[in-house]
């Protein structure tokens, strides 16, 4: 059975929110002298850092049951993405040539990601560092190493030091959903002038007003907005979903005593993957570009949906409902 689409409200639920906020401000604090140096050698928020370690293996708590060189040999032989799988078996087996850990202590999730980072071990090698100085970066028992190679990945994807992930915002119906994007970037001074605001009537930053925003709607115009930095799109490379960076974006700001969202996800969805799939088809045939027909509502297909609307004399709220998603052609 395909699953259905539901509001992104679900990744901020304040149970989950309040579930991680605890134990990741106690850990800021317990490993503060570590985070001085990590911060100070890579540029990355420790805020940042520790949301993503939360999210990744609920802080290093999270079950690992599987043997990572089993699971990657499976999925390289009989998944249904060997082309994948096969290259991160060969580093698995490069990361065990190398000494750096014992076979029966190389623990994964179901799909070969490694240690407290889950890194994939072609990351592993990449990215992971050995912070503690103890010969080895262990992402499997060392903290210090966990954070470093946190930090170490993003900083070589290109995270800007001194710079926000984004901020929320309201974007009035005169600027169109259709403008959200990677590829549409302006001056956040320019967004201003087309009244784009911060929530709470609160001021961008100095700092960042020449410097680039990109419109973000996850839930199209029945949810939170956001005008987001190029730090956002470097926590999509940690996991290319829109929700899991902004999920990171505002955990690592309620870690530092921010406060939920303003707006409210509205009710949206009734509708499944493959009724997505078969409406992105469609669009494809049409010369659009979805982003893939994967079933997914990324940007790409959400801006295509408001494209779509405007063309028909409808008010684009770049997200189908149940009768859009089989009507669009």
């Amino acid at each position: 059975m395909q699953s259905e689409f539901s509001s992104p409200e679900k990744y901020f639920r304040s149970t989950k929110i309040n579930y991680m906020l605890k134990p990741g401000r106690n850990l800021l604090k317990t490993w503060k002298s570590t985070l001085d140096r990590v911060e100070a050698r890579y540029g990355v928020p420790r805020n940042i850092i520790i949301a993503v370690w939360g999210s990744e293996s609920s802080y290093g708590k999270a079950r690992l049951p599987h043997n990572a060189v089993r699971s990657l040999a499976t999925e390289s032989y009989a998944g249904a993405r060997k082309e994948l799988f096969y290259p991160e078996l060969i580093a698995a087996l490069k990361i065990l040539q190398q000494g750096h850990i014992k076979p029966e202590q190389m623990k994964s999730s179901w799909a070969g990601a490694l240690g407290h980072p889950q890194f994939m071990p072609t990351k592993y090698l990449q990215y992971a560092v050995d912070f503690d100085k103890d010969g080895t970066p262990d992402i499997w028992n060392s903290v210090p190493d966990t954070l470093a190679s946190i930090a170490n990945f993003l900083k070589q994807h290109k995270w800007q030091a001194g710079r926000d992930w984004g901020f929320e915002v309201i974007v009035p119906d005169t600027v169109s959903c259709t403008l959200e994007g990677p590829d549409q970037g302006k001056p956040i001074t320019n967004w201003a002038k087309l009244n784009v605001k911060r929530v709470k009537e609160r001021a961008f930053p100095k700092s960042e007003l020449k410097r680039k925003g990109h419109l973000l709607f996850p839930a199209g115009r029945f949810g939170p907005t956001f005008l987001v930095t190029e730090n956002f799109y470097v926590l999509k490379e940690y996991n290319e979903s829109d929700l899991y960076a902004l999920f990171i974006g505002h955990m690592a700001d309620r870690l530092a005593g921010g406060k939920p969202f303003v707006n409210q996800w509205g009710k949206v969805g009734g509708f499944t993957r493959a009724d997505v799939r078969d409406m992105q088809l469609r669009l494809e045939k049409k010369g659009h570009d979805v982003g893939g027909a994967d079933g997914l509502v990324g940007f790409k297909t959400r801006r295509t949906v408001g494209k779509w609307q405007e063309q028909n004399g409808m008010r684009a709220t770049c997200l189908p409902d149940t009768k859009l998603v089989k009507k669009i052609r």
